[in-house]
């Protein structure tokens, strides 16, 4: 029942991808290991096998675990909805929404059910890998601190820190992380880990020599780049790259300002017959595309403001004129019928919203949250699918008679009479291989045989094997308690 938490010096550093890697290396040394972060955010969730949600990266580290997916494993996830304020998931369940501000006052009440989901996972393996969020160096936040170091001292965790030197100034990253920390703090630290180096490592010698005497931490390795990283589920929408494949079948998707679940396209990503685009803002939709896809986003209201503001929607109806094909899931889906309907301000001020009205439909947001993983049937293949819901909102209109999929024989999403614009509430899809082939088949491309999920457990053990070699697994294994 012991426990190590990877803390960073900054946000982005690669915290998830090595605690993956971490519990996948455990997994592989006989141990039973589990993955858990005290507090995310993220408008990338997963559904869990106990019906709540939490980060999607917890969910690739409980891939990595060999474990199904647990509320227990992401106990406060945080999922912004505007600038300013979030909606706070506690225990895969919906808590409340509120200001930045007002959630300061709120992280008190939050340690207790972080603790015992915490207390839960660990009697039940024998390893718990954590991950922090953001950085223990933003010493202003950490009165009522549940992300980094308030948790690490509260459950007496001992924590590697892991610096980027990709992005530069590594040792000042680490040096001066340890000078901002309170000395408790500090001796909470068992050593650190240098990551995302190019090069030939020993060129880095006198500064990783340096970092252990002006901290007085131990070194645990300087990690490689792992190119394979690319192939693994991104949870932070500053990973998403902007254009992957060179196929024929050319997918554009617009970059939504609070887009969510964005993983659904990392298998379309790897199909080497797709060409997809993700459209930043200020970009067109190129008039080549064959496919455009609408994702999902934490707040549709705001975000067909923010696909007006830039030009998408007359793009977008350019693009049906020449008989291209629109998919819109969860969020996306909402966008294409007549109108939203907000009247009790979910989403921001009541009110009602125009929607792109290419399909037949009026969705009415309403408290409560769909959270459900689905096994359905598509309609127009006949092929099987998986995926999962989370959303808020009802949709109705007469569009639904004709349904993109069936759930148990009940219709689910909506399709336009000549089968061109399609819309879906279920997430995942396109990890599904025997839906995702049919799905291209339909629209004139030769999918490969492309094993999605193979592919990606295959990346995991790699991401294993690479820690093995460049840093010392069994030393940091060792100081966990």
């Amino acid at each position: 029942m012991r426990a190590l938490m990877i803390q960073g010096t900054g946000s982005n550093v690669g915290k998830s991808l090595l605690v993956a890697g971490l519990c996948r290396a455990a997994r592989c040394r006989g141990l039973s290991v589990a993955p858990f972060k005290p507090q995310n955010m993220s408008n990338n969730a997963a559904v869990t096998a106990d019906g709540g949600e939490i980060g999607r990266a917890q969910a690739l580290q409980a891939l990595a675990c060999g474990r199904a997916a647990h509320t227990d494993m992401n106990p406060v996830l945080l999922k912004p909805e505007s600038e300013t304020g979030s909606q706070v998931i506690v225990q895969g369940r919906r808590f409340a929404t509120v200001k930045a501000r007002e959630y300061a006052s709120l992280k008190p009440q939050l340690l207790a059910p972080v603790l015992e989901s915490f207390d839960r996972l660990r009697r039940s393996v024998d390893i718990v890998i954590v991950e922090g969020a953001g950085s223990p160096a933003e010493v202003n936040l950490r009165a009522g601190d549940i992300a980094n170091m308030g948790f690490a001292r509260a459950a007496d965790v001992p924590v590697i820190l892991v610096g980027d030197i990709d992005r530069g100034g590594v040792i000042a990253q680490i040096v001066g992380t340890k000078a901002v920390l309170e000395p408790e703090d500090a001796a909470q630290v068992a050593g650190f880990l240098i990551n995302r180096f190019r090069g030939d490592p020993s060129l880095f010698d006198d500064g990783y020599a340096l970092i252990e005497r002006r901290a007085r931490w131990r070194g645990f390795g300087v990690i490689p780049h792992f190119a394979d990283a690319a192939l693994l589920p991104a949870e932070d929408a500053l990973d998403l790259r902007r254009a992957a494949g060179s196929g024929p079948l050319r997918i554009a998707v617009p970059v939504l300002s609070r887009i969510a679940n964005f993983d659904d396209l990392d298998p379309l990503a790897q199909e080497p017959g797709v060409t997809l685009s993700m459209i930043g803002a200020g970009s067109a939709i190129p008039g080549d595309t064959n496919l455009v896809i609408l994702p999902g986003t934490k707040s549709t209201r705001a975000d067909i403001g923010w696909l007006r503001a830039q030009g998408w929607d007359i793009d977008i109806a350019a693009h049906v004129r020449r008989g291209g094909h629109v998919l819109g899931i969860c969020g996306g889906f909402q966008m294409l019928g007549r109108a939203i309907h907000d009247p009790l301000g979910l989403e921001g001020a009541p009110g009602d919203t125009p929607g792109l009205g290419l399909l037949d439909l009026v969705t009415v947001m309403r408290p409560e949250k769909r959270l459900s993983r689905v096994e359905a049937i598509h309609a127009a293949s006949g092929a099987p699918l998986s995926g999962y819901e989370i959303h808020i909102g009802e949709t109705t209109g007469a569009a639904l008679d004709h349904p993109f999929a069936h759930v148990a024989g009940a219709p689910e999403g909506a399709v336009s009479t000549n089968g061109r614009i399609m819309g879906s509430y279920l997430h995942g899809m396109f990890a599904d291989d025997r839906f995702r082939g049919a799905f291209l088949r339909q629209l004139g491309a030769a999918p490969s045989a492309l094993n999605y999920g193979e592919r990606v457990n295959a990346v995991l053990g790699g991401l294993a094997d690479h820690l093995e070699a460049h840093c010392d697994v069994a030393g940091m294994l060792a100081v966990a308690r």
